[in-house]
């Protein structure tokens, strides 16, 4: 299945949580698209909850059903909790610890900037959005990279780095210092309807 490039904010609407990150898509219209406006709300089946989930996740990340399935499945053969292991390969990925260290002001835009070959990690550049970056590896931009501007606007625009990540304003780099936990993760996710759904 493809990644998703239609229109965010209808998205993030229909699901009822913002894509972007931002909150703006719901600010104005915190209900699903269409003309019936906010009395349209169906109650979902308890499939409906589940695969409602999982586009939620799937579509917060920006990845394709296949790769999203395969973290699945790698986060089942780790010791502990299936969903809570899924949630912390997901975040661990490098375009969204790109996003999480302010480089980038949506992960869509952080995917980007790794496409490009702007991103290094341990001081070797790495273009593989999907990469898993582990604890205590340091995540950094090229020197050329430094000066764009899209990247200078969205440090200065961000005022939050989690505390799984100490970012140095002077290196531009962010180290991965350990794995998020559970209350550092997406809090409008119920991983537990996902495993659900992948069980049936």
């Amino acid at each position: 299945m493809a990644r998703f490039t239609g229109s965010t904010w209808k998205k993030s609407r229909r699901l009822g949580i913002s894509l972007t990150g931002t909150g703006k898509e719901l600010e104005k219209r915190p209900y699903a698209p269409g003309q019936h406006g906010p009395n349209q709300r169906k109650k979902l089946s308890e499939f409906g909850m589940q695969l409602q989930e999982k586009q939620k996740l799937r579509f917060m990340f920006g990845i394709n059903e296949r790769q999203f399935r395969n973290t699945f499945e790698i986060a089942g053969n780790m010791k502990g909790v299936h969903g809570e292991n899924f949630l912390t390969l997901l975040e661990s990925r490098l375009d969204n610890l790109v996003y999480r260290s302010g480089f980038a002001r949506t992960r869509a835009q952080a995917r980007q900037l790794v496409n490009h070959g702007h991103v290094t990690v341990d001081g070797g550049r790495v273009d593989i959005p999907s990469y898993n970056v582990k604890p205590n590896q340091v995540i950094g931009l090229r020197e050329k990279s430094q000066n764009l501007d899209i990247i200078k606007d969205a440090i200065e625009a961000n005022t939050f780095v989690p505390e799984y990540l100490n970012f140095d304003a002077d290196k531009l780099e962010s180290t991965y210092v350990r794995l998020p936990e559970r209350s550092e993760m997406p809090s409008e996710i119920n991983e537990a309807l996902i495993v659900e759904y992948y069980s049936r």
